[in-house]
């Protein structure tokens, strides 16, 4: 083998039959990847096949919201959780706020209102709304379409590791 070409062939060979051999040994210390990582899986769901969140209460702000933990603690063992929530016309999140995280959402679909330091403010597809902790924020669906809204929490894998806590004074 004297070309460039053969060497880098003969290289993906030995690297293929490597990931072959690995992928048949059974034994408690293969490696995770044939570079010889390790951790845990990668995780993958279809939000078709998630369930929405039962016992979201309108008091704990949560009005009418359909809500899916896509990834967090309990399914992926992360300690983040993305989510999806369909907010119906007259849907909304009431102003609140995460002790233990940041918070980020994107409006997928529709239009309404972000709730932010300055009262409501007109949200539309595309926007992106980055809350750090301690920041109060929420979403009002004030149209007559859904709202598709993808978000997520960064430093906290459940709802109760997020240090939730609504805006009391604010809701109805």
């Amino acid at each position: 083998m004297s070309s460039k070409a053969e060497k880098i062939g003969a290289a993906l060979g030995k690297a293929l039959r490597e990931t072959l051999a690995a992928a048949k040994d059974d034994s408690p210390n293969k490696p995770a990847t044939p570079s010889g990582a390790t951790g845990a899986p990668m995780y993958r769901i279809n939000r078709r096949n998630v369930p929405i969140v039962e016992g979201l209460r309108r008091e704990d702000g949560w009005v009418d919201m359909q809500v899916q933990f896509l990834i967090d603690k309990k399914s992926a063992g992360a300690n983040h959780v993305v989510g999806w929530t369909v907010l119906k016309p007259g849907a909304r999140h009431e102003r609140h706020l995460h002790r233990n995280c940041d918070e980020f959402f994107i409006v997928l679909k529709g239009r309404g209102h972000v709730y932010s330091e300055l009262g409501e403010e007109p949200a539309v597809e595309g926007d992106v709304v980055y809350s750090p902790r301690g920041c109060w924020h929420g979403f009002n669906n004030t149209s007559d379409e859904d709202v598709v809204l993808i978000w997520g929490w960064m430093g906290a894998g459940s709802i109760e590791d997020s240090g939730y806590e609504v805006d009391a004074g604010n809701h109805s």
